[in-house]
């Protein structure tokens, strides 16, 4: 049984019934947990998306954009048909839709039924978020479990900025 907070922002439960115990995790697991990471949304026509926090911006001559993504999911399928995809930091104000995209936050009415959303060439982006990229798929394969996802940045809007989401050892953390 799940206890359920419907405070607005809170944790859907108090502990993920499906995380592996603390003494069983691998020490890779481990160390990746103690490294604090951006909370962005992936969102592709369709549309489908995906909370990710494995994303890497590299300047360039173009800008490229790195991410590790579920191979199985909803937002990769559609990425590859599409061949392009949004990524959009999110902010202290977005645990709750981050949870929604992660899987972990009911969705009745679908992902994007609740909230207020820019439709964009490359998916919808939260109209309240702290800007977006479009990104142009180069490449993908398969990386650890993951989808080592490469693409290059074709669009950039930058909203006022805003404080990160940050997911730090399993939960999410704020920079104060």
């Amino acid at each position: 049984m799940f206890h359920v907070n419907h405070e607005p922002g809170a944790e859907i439960h108090h502990t993920d019934p499906f995380a592996v115990p603390a003494g069983q995790r691998s020490p890779a697991r481990r160390l990746r947990g103690r490294l604090a990471a951006h909370v962005t949304l992936w969102t592709a026509p369709g549309p489908e998306g995906l909370t990710v926090s494995s994303t890497l911006i590299a300047e360039g001559e173009p800008d490229r954009l790195l991410g590790l993504i579920d191979p199985e999911s909803d937002l990769w399928a559609a990425i590859e048909e599409a061949g392009r995809f949004a990524v959009a930091p999110l902010g202290p104000p977005h645990r709750q839709l981050a949870d929604r995209f992660a899987g972990l936050f009911p969705s009745p009415g679908g992902l994007f039924a609740t909230g207020s959303w820019t439709d964009t060439p490359y998916g919808p982006v939260p109209t309240d978020g702290g800007g977006w990229a479009g990104c142009r798929l180069d490449a993908a394969r398969e990386y650890g479990w993951g989808l080592l996802v490469e693409a290059t940045i074709e669009a950039i809007d930058l909203a006022e900025e805003t404080a990160p989401l940050l997911h730090y050892r399993g939960r999410y953390r704020e920079l104060t």
